[in-house]
């Protein structure tokens, strides 16, 4: 009958088909881009390898250790099991006596519950037999030693290789292999032993060098010379500090957005490399800091983000602090207002359907518009006449890019900006608008950097990533190839440049210049400076800072005032990109069209036209409610545009203020922070008047 009933049994009890997640589930290590420097760790911390990386002698220790008879039996232990199964129904303490494959079958297999019962146990019997009989003992041993848990987090072999002794398991030592066998009877006591627990394991692998010498694994004499193992001490669990909070966050979601599950990130074994630069990640974490005065309040936001042109690849950013926003960081999702950063979308849509930079656009103010309901006006109302799109540019004149939007086409303009990196669904509730040439979209400072990176990559734009490579644990590697797309002509983009370029050398974007190499940039600010950026480039690198206030005022420091482009956010991008630069090969730009000159204009030096009319440099468009109304006369009317983006933290919308430009003058001279720019002007300025907040010196017509 007792026969019957367990060939009933047997048959009804097959190996199961699937296996515990756990028991084979690889985490996933995330690097910077050098492939080697560790940025994160995702999951469980196992790696598994074939049979043939453990050397033999550890494989004999664990044998020696938990099953000596591992090659002989039938899977099961007749003597260990009569044991185990008399404690479970007398109610004792569940004893040792598993073998290997049992506990390989405990630990690997689904469907086996870790309840001390005797149904469990004489289930896990039967499938232990079974397996035996369907698998080699050499696929078992494999299974066993990847699976099984060793302490200090590791699960497997080699990461309890790595984790006692820092080295991959195929260069385990005698002693090393034994001590590894030794704290799989209790992982967590000898994980880190002191004291008694010390003296409990160094008996433990005594025994085991002495069974490893029954077995013939060793000789008398190597048993005799073998010598307790020095560990390693144990590292702290991995922590993410800092900006690493934020690689992770994007790293995952572009696996994700690339078809990499959670569970594929957390239990699959993967290699990631980032695009992550270590070292530039602390330039920018240091140009900040550095160049930000203790006195900034703590709701003022700063984001900096840095894009390889040529690769589209995100080499670092500043997302701001972790305690401030855990998981809402300034450079990839905190978005605002573009301000005057945009009017070189609608600079390279016009050179590129027709126009050259000698192209005359209305500079006067106000200035009608037949989409417009009022007349759009400069900032003081100041007129600049007919000027051409160098002066425009330079000055950041917003009356000439209104007008100049009208002349190349609104949808000419958002295509050039979607097909730049912004995203549809930003730019489309605004491109219809008049103002749309003026920022009134809102933008992260990873879009905006990589916007520009367009325009240093002679027009053709590569798609933003943060993901170089990843290798799966079967060792297949996929290389992230970027979407590229043609968005300007080669010349288009080198004359957008060139006209950037004078922004850097004499319009409102000096404190940014680099004193070895050339810069092309633009400063933007807001109405009401609630968002205030520098966005420019070299050749090798295109890098935004923007600053605002996570309630969405006015961003003003202490001691320093109220902010616009060309002050502390150039400081922070000339700070960051000295750094960045140090060592580089200086590249040059492409030369525009008719290089130094064109219908008799020299773009090669600031004009200095006395009929020009006086300026503070802020060049900042009013509210569309208030066109036509002199800023000196107008009030601060509420907002009615739908809120372009909501407040990190508060959840407050954010104002959809019109952009522009914000940089000399103001709160102090030739874009710097009342005055605090200290190096010397590319050209000695002639005197002016006395137009801004703060009082500056400068060429006439110069913002």
């Amino acid at each position: 009958m007792l026969v019957g009933l367990f060939g009933i049994a047997w048959a009804m009890t097959p190996i199961p088909d699937s296996t515990q997640k756990e028991a084979t589930a690889q985490g996933s290590v995330i690097y910077y881009r050098d492939g080697k420097t560790v940025l994160a760790r995702k999951g469980i911390d196992r790696k598994i390898v074939p049979l043939a990386k453990v050397p033999e002698h550890v494989r004999e220790a664990v044998i020696a250790a938990e099953n000596r008879s591992f090659y002989e039996d039938a899977g099961v232990s007749i003597k260990g099991t009569t044991r185990a199964l008399w404690s479970t129904v007398t109610g004792q303490q569940l004893q040792g006596g598993s073998t290997i494959t049992q506990q390989l079958v405990r630990n690997y297999y689904s469907g086996l519950s870790q309840e001390r019962s005797i149904t469990r146990k004489f289930k896990e019997i039967l499938i232990s037999m079974k397996v035996d009989q369907s698998k080699s003992k050499d696929w078992v041993l494999e299974q066993y030693l990847n699976t099984i848990y060793f302490g200090r987090g590791a699960n497997g072999i080699q990461s309890a290789a790595q984790a006692y002794f820092g080295k991959d398991v195929q260069d385990l030592t005698v002693a090393e292999g034994a001590y590894l066998a030794s704290v799989i009877q209790q992982p967590s006591r000898f994980a880190d032993p002191q004291g008694s627990d010390l003296e409990a394991v160094m008996a433990r692998w005594q025994s085991v060098i002495k069974a490893m010498g029954e077995t013939g694994a060793l000789t008398p004499q190597q048993v005799a010379t073998e010598r307790f193992p020095a560990l390693k001490p144990p590292k702290k669990p991995f922590e993410i500090k800092g900006q690493g909070q934020y690689m992770l966050e994007q790293v995952t979601a572009e696996l994700n957005r690339r078809g990499y599950t959670d569970e594929d990130i957390n239990s699959g074994g993967l290699k990631v490399v980032t695009t992550f630069d270590k070292k530039l990640m602390d330039a920018a974490q240091r140009a900040v800091k550095q160049v930000l005065p203790e006195s900034t309040p703590k709701k003022v936001r700063t984001g900096l983000a840095a894009v390889d042109p040529a690769t589209g690849e995100v080499v670092a950013f500043y997302g701001g602090r972790p305690s401030q926003s855990a998981y809402y960081d300034s450079a990839f999702s905190s978005k605002v207002m573009a301000g005057s950063t945009f009017k070189p979308y609608t600079l390279a849509a016009a050179l590129d359907n027709g126009f050259d930079l000698s192209t005359r656009v209305d500079g006067n103010s106000p200035l009608h518009v037949a989409s417009a309901d009022k007349p759009i006006p400069n900032d003081s109302n100041r007129s600049y006449g007919q000027i051409d799109l160098v002066q425009a540019t330079q000055n950041s004149v917003n009356t000439a890019f209104v007008d100049l939007g009208q002349k190349v086409g609104l949808d000419k303009v958002a295509a050039v900006v979607e097909a730049a990196g912004i995203p549809k669904e930003q730019v489309e509730p605004h491109a219809h608008a008049a103002s749309f040439p003026l920022g009134v979209a809102s933008v992260s400072a990873v879009q905006n950097a990589s916007g520009f990176s367009t325009f240093a990559n002679k027009g053709v734009h590569m798609e933003a990533h943060v993901v170089k490579s990843v290798t799966d644990g079967q060792g297949r590697k996929d290389v992230v190839k970027p979407v590229s797309r043609r968005v300007v002509g080669e010349q288009a983009a080198a004359d957008t440049i060139y006209a950037m370029q004078q922004v850097v050398k004499y319009g409102t974007g000096t404190a940014a210049r680099l004193y070895d190499r050339p810069v092309a940039g633009k400063t933007g600010t807001t109405d009401d400076s609630k968002a205030v950026w520098f966005n420019g480039f070299t050749p090798q690198l295109a890098v935004a800072v923007d600053m605002f206030r996570d309630d969405n005022e006015t961003v003003t420091i202490p001691g320093y005032g109220t902010q616009f482009g060309g002050q502390l956010p150039a400081q922070v991008w000339r700070a960051f990109m000295t750094e960045a630069m140090a060592g580089k090969p200086v590249e040059e730009f492409p030369e525009p069209s008719d290089y130094g000159y064109d219908y008799g204009y020299d773009y090669s030096a600031p004009q200095n036209d006395p009929s020009a009319p006086p300026q503070d440099g802020f060049d900042r468009p009013p509210n569309p409610q208030d066109w036509g109304t002199p800023p000196s006369q107008s009030a601060e009317p509420p907002v009615t545009e739908p809120p372009a983006t909501q407040a990190p933290e508060t959840g407050q919308p954010v104002n959809p203020d019109n952009g522009g430009d914000g940089g000399t003058g103001g709160n102090g001279g030739n874009g710097g922070d009342g005055g605090r720019v200290t190096e010397p002007p590319a050209q000695q300025p002639t005197s002016g008047p006395d137009t801004g907040a703060g009082s500056t010196s400068r060429p006439s017509g110069v913002g």
